[in-house]
């Protein structure tokens, strides 16, 4: 599937839009129109109904440890300042960019590819930031370019090897910079830190400064003791959150892949160190069905784990469930979520200090050259009581967090489809629908009158009406019916019911399946029975 073919089915049918579109737009921020967000909306409604409402009904057959509970919170974009410097993210929130001098613009250094060639004795570097189908048209016209060669004469360059990343290049003097045309232009690679900075209050200074989250995580954290005292919940149980995190990207790109306003919708799972390897492992596969079962599946969806390498230095394991975006290099995949075995690292922070390894191995507080904690915890005790076993412990922590966006986006890339269908005089003609799951779909039916008379809008509007006091439904009664279902298939609605002249005969309507072209008849009045028994089928 080419991706501009998604993008632009997005813009036209009310998916998403550009933010601030009509002043150029504002790279890195999306907005979700009227079908994008009731998109999103059934992604995060299905999230929290399998992992908070529905969480028991799937305790057998998912293989859980223990019976467990679940609850939810709704914490603030904006917390206190020392939140971010004992979780680390003050420290170590930041990604590699570099700089060209020349063309003065910013680059992320993981995120320039480019291949070597050779002209006349001289090897090169030729960077590109062309999204992935246009990196080999791009470079080669710079590289004919630079070397002052004519289209004509591209035979004459020899390329070396696949693209790479700017990473596995060491001397930057021969790089060509993706918007530059002589050598050498780009700096050294440098730390940027991706939290948004802000201020609280009247104050202007460095007293008022705060950042915007990048995380939800750590709200769920710092409210532990507060749920645990106000909700009764034990040990083992979750906390689960949905809502905006914002990091400041260098380079936002891949349409809503990677932007710098997201939304999470994360859990931290609370239990005794003893079984959390248990626990992680119970998450992790549970989490990766969620998405086959949504209609994420084959050499697509992957679930990765992460090599020791890879491990944040408190972690006791990692997967990844990543999925092969189109805008993506062949045999490459990105993330969608992250099942992280946290141990009691953002506890014990938040409790007495910054942690990190100390010479032998072990987290302990991180201390300055004062001797001192380089950043005070709380001082609160974050510790659990278990009544039963009249035992105290700091409580291991596992950490599904997906991404609302990421998944809305692999949910309609995978969905798209394109097909031949007949038209109204049986040619062929092509159809372009998105195979959402049923759950999912924005719109789960619509109705059309077979034409603007002979009293058929006035039942399908009944049966319209009758529809919208169960799920979202729509009335269309412009333009021929094929045309009508056409529209239908490309916002993915599963199924469309057809008021006739049957209708006005005997009661039924035509029930159209947009997967399988599959027509039959029931009576109108249990229109609304069928629909629904189609979408529990579904589930």
């Amino acid at each position: 599937m080419e991706m501009d073919k998604l993008v632009s089915l997005c813009k036209r049918r009310g998916f998403l839009f550009q933010s601030s579109e009509i002043y150029g737009g504002l790279n890195g921020f999306w907005d979700y129109g009227p079908l994008g967000v009731e998109l999103k909306r059934n992604v995060k409604d299905a999230w929290w109904n399998e992992m908070v409402r529905g969480h028991d009904e799937l305790l057998v057959h998912a293989g859980a440890p223990s019976t467990y509970e679940m609850t939810g919170l709704d914490c603030t974009i904006i917390m206190h300042p020392q939140v971010w410097k004992c979780s680390g993210h003050y420290d170590l929130f930041h990604d590699f960019m570099v700089d060209c001098r020349e063309s003065k613009k910013r680059y992320r250094h993981d995120q320039v590819r480019g291949r070597w060639v050779s002209y006349n004795g001289q090897r090169i570097f030729v960077g590109t930031q062309a999204e992935i189908g246009h990196e080999e048209e791009d470079t080669q016209h710079r590289a004919l370019k630079f070397f002052n060669l004519r289209a004509k004469d591209a035979e004459r360059l020899a390329w070396e090897g696949d693209f790479i990343s700017l990473t596995k290049v060491s001397n930057f003097a021969e790089v060509l910079a993706p918007d530059a045309k002589t050598l050498g232009t780009l700096t050294e690679p440098r730390e940027f830190n991706l939290m948004f900075k802000t201020y609280v209050g009247a104050l202007s200074g460095e007293e008022g400064a705060a950042f915007l989250r990048p995380e939800t995580a750590q709200g769920i954290f710092v409210n532990f003791k507060n749920v645990l005292d106000s909700s009764r919940v034990a040990i083992p149980f979750g906390i689960a959150q949905i809502g905006k995190s914002f990091r400041n990207e260098i380079t936002p790109r891949n349409f809503t892949f990677r932007s710098r306003e997201f939304e999470q919708m994360e859990i931290e799972f609370f239990c005794h160190p003893s079984q959390s390897r248990q626990w992680y492992q119970y998450w992790r596969d549970r989490r990766y069905k969620w998405y086959l079962d949504l209609g994420l599946a084959g050499e697509r969806l992957r679930l990765r784990d992460h090599d020791q390498d890879e491990l944040s230095h408190y972690s006791c394991g990692t997967a990844d469930i990543e999925y092969a975006f189109p805008f993506l290099p062949s045999g490459e995949f990105g993330e969608l979520e992250g099942i992280a075995h946290r141990g009691d690292f953002d506890l014990r922070s938040h409790m007495e200090g910054k942690l990190a390894k100390d010479a032998a191995g072990n987290l302990a507080v991180e201390l300055g050259e004062d001797g001192k904690p380089r950043h005070r915890g709380s001082g609160k005790d974050l510790s659990y009581f278990d009544d039963q076993a009249r035992e105290r412990y700091v409580p291991h922590v596992i950490e599904p967090s997906a991404g609302a966006d990421r998944a809305t986006l692999a949910f309609l890339c995978e969905s798209y489809h394109e097909d031949k269908v007949p038209d109204e005089n049986g040619n062929p003609r092509e159809r372009v629908f998105l195979k959402l799951h049923p759950r999912l779909a924005p719109i789960k039916a619509a109705v059309f009158p077979l034409v603007k008379k002979d009293g058929m809008p006035e039942v399908a509007q009944k049966i319209y009406r009758d529809l919208k006091q169960h799920f979202n439904a729509f009335y269309d009664e412009k333009g021929a019916v094929g045309r009508r279902y056409a529209r239908q298939d490309e916002v993915g609605t599963p199924y469309c019911i057809t008021v006739d002249g049957e209708t006005m005969q005997n009661g039924s309507v035509t029930i159209r399946d947009r997967d399988s072209l599959k027509q039959w008849r029931v009576r109108g009045d249990e229109a609304v029975t069928e629909i629904s028994k189609l979408l529990r089928g579904t589930t």
